[in-house]
C-alpha cells in the first residue's frame, strides 16, 4: 500500500465555495477507481480549526502503487493541474491502515508529518505507530487511520478521518471533508 497527497495553496481571500463546489460536482467520478483504497477530499479554510491558510489537499489510500501511476497519467489529474497548477506530490509508504465501513460518513480528517531522526529504530517507530494507529481506528469517532513514511525525506504522517472535528494537537492540520471515495 502507499498513500499519496498533494495540496494547493490557495489566496487567502480566495472564494472557497468554488473548492467546495468542484468537490461536490468532481469527487464522484473517482468512485471505483481501480486499485484505490479511499480518497479523501479535503480542504481546509484560513482561520477554521487553527489553519493558517487555504488549502485544497486531497489525499489517497492506494492498494498498489500501479493505481496511483494510473491517476497521474490519466484524464482526472490532468484537469486539476490544468486548474491549479503542477504540484508537489507527496508519498509514503503505509505502515499500517485501517478503514472502516462507515468512512463515506467522514466529515474531517486530521493529518500529523514529523520527522524522522537519523539513525533513529525504524523497526522500533513502526510498530509503535503502527499499535497507535490501531488504538485511534478503535475510537468510534475515527472512520479510517493510516500511518506510513517516506524514506526520501524521513517523514512519518498520521493521517485519520473524523465523523466530527477533532481536537487541534502539535502540528496537525485539520480538513473538512467534501466527498470520500471508495474503490
Amino acid at each position: 500500500m502507499m498513500a499519496m497527497q498533494y495540496s494547493f495553496r490557495l489566496p487567502a481571500d480566495y472564494d472557497m465555495s468554488i473548492i467546495d463546489r468542484r468537490i461536490r460536482d468532481k469527487g464522484p467520478m473517482l468512485d471505483g477507481f481501480p486499485g484505490l483504497g479511499f480518497k479523501a477530499y479535503l480542504c481546509a479554510r484560513k482561520g477554521e480549526f487553527g489553519s493558517c491558510e487555504n488549502l485544497y489537499a486531497p489525499f489517497y489510500l492506494w492498494q498498489q502503487p500501479q493505481g496511483a501511476s494510473d491517476f497521474l497519467t490519466g484524464p482526472g489529474f490532468e484537469r486539476v493541474t490544468q486548474s491549479f497548477g503542477w504540484p508537489h506530490v507527496k508519498t509514503w509508504i503505509v505502515w499500517h491502515a485501517e478503514t472502516a465501513s462507515a468512512v463515506t460518513d467522514a466529515k474531517f480528517a486530521s493529518e500529523e508529518t514529523m520527522m524522522i531522526e537519523p539513525y533513529a529504530p525504524l523497526a522500533q517507530i513502526r510498530e509503535e505507530e503502527s499499535k497507535r494507529a490501531q488504538r485511534e481506528a478503535r475510537q468510534g469517532e475515527v472512520l479510517a487511520c493510516v500511518c506510513a513514511f517516506d524514506p526520501t525525506n524521513w517523514t512519518l504522517v498520521r493521517f485519520s478521518l473524523h465523523r466530527s472535528a477533532p481536537l487541534i494537537s502539535g502540528s496537525s492540520q485539520i480538513y473538512r471533508v467534501g466527498h470520500v471515495s471508495l474503490p
